[in-house]
């Protein structure tokens, strides 16, 4: 297996220890979705965007918009982990006047914008792709969609005029682990064929059926985006990824495990890193 692969699935089980650290400390936390997508942002802010947290302002960094804020966590472990704020910082989740609440908010350093209202990121992330061209900027946009907010008409609004006006540097992912707070996605609403609609919309489409496999997300975030074209990558992933207990688990979409789960769970992580690393 390639190094590069196999450092990323390292880190992005580091990663998912974190994730369970700050739910820990804060009681609180959307588990299942952070676990979801963690491969993904492992996967864009360890390899693929162009940001450094010694210059956060950097007018030619790369831009990220998670637009399923709930899933937070997992931001603010890899945001730690990249440098952009102490470690330290995480045992403050939750807690009263820290930074570091249940959704991304820009009091912190590397969150560009504010979320959590589901169906805003797409749109979002058009207008500051726009603007790159507007203003003769290469810098590139990523965000990051829950396939439950697809519900929201403003994604669609978003999707119309992504390809309007030809953004290809604009990449989109949906975390598509097919289940939402109430339910299943399909079954609360329906978003399928969904390929075939963002094509339809005129999106350049990629579909993996592994989300979680670094190998597959980074064949797809590498695939060379078609001119004029926004690119949309569906990621199939499992909600509750890595935790025995919690995967496609509905109930899991926002709880806190138990001291026996979070003890098992971390032995269960650093057995796999243990094998990761003897491996390279």
């Amino acid at each position: 297996m390639d190094k590069t692969v196999k450092k990323l699935e390292i880190k992005a089980i580091e990663i998912r220890k974190s994730i369970m650290e700050i739910i820990e400390y804060g009681q609180s936390g959307h588990t299942g979705s952070d676990m979801s997508c963690t491969d993904i942002l492992t996967t864009l802010y360890f390899q693929m965007m162009n940001i450094d947290p010694n210059t956060p302002d950097d007018p030619d960094r790369d831009r990220y918009i998670q637009s399923k804020g709930h899933a937070a966590e997992a931001l603010w472990a890899v945001l730690a982990e990249k440098g952009f704020f102490p470690k330290e910082e995480l045992k403050t989740f939750y807690s009263f006047g820290s930074r570091l609440i249940g959704h991304p908010n820009n009091k912190v350093e590397g969150i560009e914008m504010n979320t959590g209202s589901l169906g805003h990121g797409l749109s979002l992330s058009v207008g500051i792709a726009l603007a790159a061209k507007k203003d003769n900027k290469s810098y590139h946009t990523y965000t990051l969609l829950g396939d439950g907010e697809l519900a929201e008409g403003s994604v669609w609004e978003g999707a119309m005029a992504a390809a309007h006006y030809k953004l290809d540097n604009l990449t989109a992912v949906i975390d598509r682990n097919g289940l939402q707070i109430t339910g299943k996605s399909e079954e609360v609403m329906g978003v399928d064929p969904l390929k075939e609609k963002f094509e339809a919309f005129g999106w350049q489409v990629i579909e993996i059926d592994d989300g979680n496999s670094i190998e597959q997300l980074l064949n797809s975030f590498n695939t060379a985006h078609e001119k004029g074209k926004p690119k949309m990558i569906i990621a199939h992933t499992t909600k509750g990824k890595g935790l025995s207990f919690a995967e496609n688990q509905i109930n899991w979409h926002h709880k806190v495990a138990t001291e026996e789960e979070f003890t098992g769970a971390m032995k269960s992580f650093d057995s796999q890193l243990e094998v990761l690393k003897n491996d390279i």
